[in-house]
């Protein structure tokens, strides 16, 4: 048989895969992220009827080259266009994602990665993040546990982004609210007997929405406005009930008076005796200094004359009125038994004549008891008068009213201070952390409220054409503690990162996970294992089971939009012809071939 018989035959076997891999391109012409492939082919082998030889000098003879007969053609290698990007087509479907880069994302079956370019992705029926095509999970990274706002970058495991937990947003209680606005002395509203209300809108700790009723009043001095709670509504406009001893302290401030200048005040002023005693009564109560400490004790019935108090502690520097002393918070500690109980008690109490249980409960006091200095405790001993401590230093708490007075600057009309004009303080708190209902089943009285800090700082006493406009907002300037309602899932996005976070009804966002991806040292060399998959194979480089933010490689996510093939129809109608033509010369070879056989053949005729 002829050598030229078998050359046409390995030619057209060559041709014939390549024409196979066009065919292959054509048909992927419209496939998500497929990768084109072309063919390259090589000589198969030669057949040395003679050797070359060299030169000889000796006789003057030329070098003879060797007589190689071809044998044929091969495949050489089968190449795919990995690294050339592919257009882009928008879906306006949030979960088709496209890649910009040389990355691919992570999928797997549960048993094995694999790595894909094909974005093309939805929600299954458990709120897994899969592939469309055959349900591979998307792999990526979880939020970290111990810190919600970032990722834990860790080994991928698939990306459950709509679990029952991410479908709602847990509601939390109002903390702050502001006051903004301008303050118009000549507003009518001012002066009436109903004031100018305001409504501040808040949610308690189950997301449930109150309104609190705020009034703003004129009062006698001029840059002065009283502002009252006159109660609370529920969502359905019915008035909350409020014990009566939570209206009356419904409204506190931040007080002025500092402790330090309170204890300095009673040093520097000996009334009786030199012991740093600033009122003694015809009942032999005391007010006086313990180990530089606020004390006041009494086993008598009457109570102190608090104004002459107050102004013993203003011959010494500290500005106070006699109620404002009456709210001065003090603390004892009880550190005589082999339990130290700490409590707290203000010179309200003392009047109130209320009770204060000691330690686990077995030990009852009044208020009178309690500034006794021998008082017994609950381990059987006393109350040493060097443990009594005044609570905090400036900017004591006070307790308040259910109306606080506001100020203005008459000339500047900017806010001066709540409680006292020149006051540090900005700021009045609404005690509704108070309001207890019974629980039912732990038999103990809760609150759904927290209190919420109302900052009146923003507001201002300008000419407003006689109208004031000031209102009501939930949280700070920066909408932080503004308290929120139940939240329901209301949308996904996924950032060019790959972080993906889920938006709720009530304005709140959460961070669900990280699409991960893997990138690869010769990409090229990466298996096709069909539906748009390929496996890592010992020429591409291993996958460490981590993979690496998309950010990091110079890519990024585009959402919406999937990236289309890279097949070249023009270059692979070129392909084709050249390929038909390379086809038709190979089997003339085989049709001449055979005509030189049939002749030789017939040479036997």
């Amino acid at each position: 048989m002829m050598r030229s018989m078998y050359s046409g035959v390995a030619g057209l076997k060559t041709h014939q895969t390549k024409m196979d891999v066009i065919g292959n391109n054509i048909a992927n012409v419209n496939t998500v992220a497929y990768k084109s492939q072309s063919v390259t082919f090589s000589e198969l082998m030669y057949q040395t009827t003679q050797n070359a030889s060299g030169a000889n000098a000796e006789t003057g003879t030329a070098g003879i080259n060797a007589r190689q007969i071809g044998l044929g053609v091969k495949t050489g290698a089968i190449n795919t266009a990995i690294s050339s990007q592919g257009a882009s087509q928008t879906t306006n479907n949030p979960f088709d994602i496209r890649i910009t880069g040389n990355a691919f994302f992570i999928v797997s079956n549960m048993q094995d990665n694999f790595f894909t370019r094909d974005g093309s992705f939805y929600v299954d029926g458990v709120g897994n993040l899969a592939m469309t095509s055959n349900g591979y999970n998307v792999m990526g990274w979880q939020v970290d546990p111990d810190n919600p706002g970032n990722i834990k970058q860790d080994t991928v495991s698939p990306l459950r982004i709509m679990s029952a937990e991410n479908m709602t947003y847990e509601p939390e209680a109002t903390k702050q609210a502001r006051i903004t606005g301008i303050v118009d002395k000549l507003d009518t509203n001012l002066t009436s007997s109903s004031g100018k209300n305001m409504n501040l809108m808040f949610y308690d700790k189950l997301g449930y929405a109150y309104t609190a009723k705020l009034n703003l009043k004129s009062t006698d001095s001029d840059g002065m406005y009283a502002v009252t709670v006159s109660g609370i509504l529920d969502a359905s406009n019915k008035p909350v009930e409020i014990p009566d001893d939570v209206m009356t302290n419904i409204l506190s401030t931040q007080g002025t008076q500092d402790t330090a200048a309170i204890v300095a005040a009673l040093k520097d002023n000996t009334v009786v005796d030199g012991k740093n005693i600033i009122y003694k009564g015809a009942d032999d109560a005391t007010l006086g200094l313990v180990s530089g400490d606020i004390v006041y004790k009494s086993n008598q019935s009457d109570d102190p004359d608090w104004d002459k108090i107050a102004a013993a502690l203003k011959e010494g520097g500290v500005d106070i009125t006699g109620e404002t002393l009456q709210t001065l918070r003090f603390k004892y500690t009880d550190n005589t038994g082999s339990s130290p109980q700490t409590f707290e008690f203000n010179m309200r109490d003392v009047l109130d004549d209320r009770s204060f249980t000691l330690g686990d409960g077995s030990t009852k006091l009044t208020a009178r008891q309690m500034l006794d200095l021998t008082v017994p405790n609950s381990e059987g001993g006393t109350v040493d008068a060097a443990t009594v401590t005044a609570l905090g230093t400036a900017g004591n708490k006070v307790a308040g009213e259910t109306t606080t007075n506001l100020f203005y600057n008459v000339a500047t009309g900017k806010f001066e201070g709540i409680g006292q004009r020149g006051a540090a303080n900005t700021t009045v708190k609404l005690n509704i952390s108070a309001i207890q209902t019974l629980n039912p089943l732990s038999g103990e009285y809760e609150s759904n409220f927290e209190d919420i800090t109302i900052d009146f700082s923003p507001t201002t006493m300008f000419n407003n054409s006689g109208t004031s406009t000031v209102s009501a907002s939930a949280g700070d300037a920066d909408k932080r503690d503004a308290g929120r309602k139940l939240g329901r899932m209301s949308g996904v996005s996924i950032q060019d990162d790959g972080r993906i976070y889920a938006s709720y009804d009530n304005g709140m966002s959460r961070l669900l996970g990280q699409i991960a991806v893997a990138e690869f040292a010769n990409a090229s060399g990466l298996e096709k294992e069909g539906d748009n998959l390929y496996k890592n194979t010992q020429n591409s480089g291993d996958f460490d089971g981590i993979g690496i933010d998309i950010k990091s490689g110079g890519g990024y996510m585009t959402t919406g939009v999937l990236e289309m093939s890279n097949v070249d129809l023009s270059a692979e109608f070129t392909d084709m012809i050249t390929t038909q033509r390379g086809f038709q010369a190979n089997s003339r070879i085989i049709t001449v071939s055979d005509t030189l056989l049939e002749e030789l053949v017939n040479l036997k005729r």
